[in-house]
């Protein structure tokens, strides 16, 4: 079913091509500069959420810069398809661009999914250090054999767990539990370490398996805890910081090679001023999320961490056999030097 719609959507764009009437088709805007172009941006969170902050902010820029002759339409919530269908249309340049969750597009590129590993970078500034390193440049550029051009990264958070049966202290706390996690190889080995059944599921199914039942928890960042409502349908949340979420904006190689050189910067500038928006919006959201949800759940923890890196340890062998070690201790080093200078 996934692979019919990206191909659906591959031919939409071919029959609309030919047709003359397709709204990504290029005409001229009649001012000598760029010409008129429309273009979409889908996302798998709700309006309001980070990731819909970081495409109002391109949105803003490129309209903008281009004096209005391209136009950015924003699509969230899985209108346009899952997020892992959403990445084989950009992939196939059925979908101009995307807001893709890094965790997502390690089924595709499996190194993406290396700050997915547990308790890998400690805060924001480790974060936003690696991503700005030569290591984060290598990892940007691995997306351009699969037909994506990663433009900048858009930040999401640390992710916190919740669950419906009891509060999370210690890592025996989580043996047993049906978690839910997104498609991605490192969590759900790190859950499955942990003692918990995983199931994955499209994002936007999260809530409804909650309030069912179907799973017993979730983990995901404060702000889209709060913004998807998973504290109306869930008792308990532990506060572990326990790996960073962040996506990348990203856009159809083949469309960004042709585009005109001074638009290709505009589009450079807009993504990174949208990822800058995120951060901005992330490190004003923690507190203020937690304060909001302080009365919905029944308890909250804020667990030693310690005994739960002791306990995901194993992950870090078994995720070098399924990526590239070299990116793994590429990481690893630089955040040893990165912190002795601290």
């Amino acid at each position: 079913m996934k692979r019919l719609l990206v191909l659906m959507l591959a031919l939409t764009v071919f029959l609309g091509a030919c047709g003359g009437n397709n709204s990504d088709s290029a005409t001229d805007s009649g001012d000598g500069s760029f010409k008129e172009r429309t273009w979409k941006v889908g996302f798998n969170t709700v309006e309001g959420s980070v990731r819909d902050v970081a495409a109002k902010k391109f949105k803003e820029v490129v309209e903008k810069e281009t004096d209005g002759a391209i136009t950015v339409e924003i699509y969230p919530n899985e209108e346009l398809g899952s997020a892992q269908e959403m990445i084989e249309s950009v992939q196939v340049g059925a979908l101009d661009m995307q807001i893709a969750g890094a965790n997502m597009m390690a089924n595709t590129i499996p190194e993406y999914a290396t700050l997915s590993l547990p308790f890998l970078v400690k805060n924001f500034d480790e974060a936003h250090a690696v991503l700005e390193s030569e290591t984060g440049d290598k990892l940007k550029e691995l997306g351009s054999d699969q037909g994506l051009k990663v433009l900048s990264d858009v930040e999401l958070g640390f992710a916190q767990i919740t669950n419906n049966d009891h509060p999370i202290n210690t890592p025996e706390d989580l043996e047993g539990l049906k978690m839910r996690s997104p498609n991605d190889v490192t969590l759900i080995e790190t859950f499955k370490t942990l003692g918990s059944s995983v199931s994955t599921m499209p994002f936007t199914e999260v809530y409804l398996a909650l309030s069912q039942g179907v799973v017993d928890g979730q983990f995901n960042p404060l702000d889209a805890i709060y913004e998807t409502k998973f504290h109306e349908v869930q008792d308990h949340l532990a506060i572990l910081n326990f790996t960073y979420y962040y996506s990348y904006f990203i856009m159809n190689q083949g469309t960004f090679d042709g585009l005109e050189p001074e638009l290709q910067e505009i589009v450079q500038k807009a993504s990174n001023e949208a990822r800058d928006a995120s951060y901005e919006f992330t490190a004003s959201k923690d507190k203020e999320m937690l304060d909001k949800m302080q009365d919905s759940f029944v308890e909250i923890t804020e667990p030693d961490v310690e005994p739960f890196q002791k306990a995901v340890k194993p992950v870090y062998s078994k995720m070098e056999e399924r990526m590239s070690p070299e990116i793994i201790k590429d990481v690893q080093t630089f955040l040893e030097e990165y912190r002795s200078e601290q």
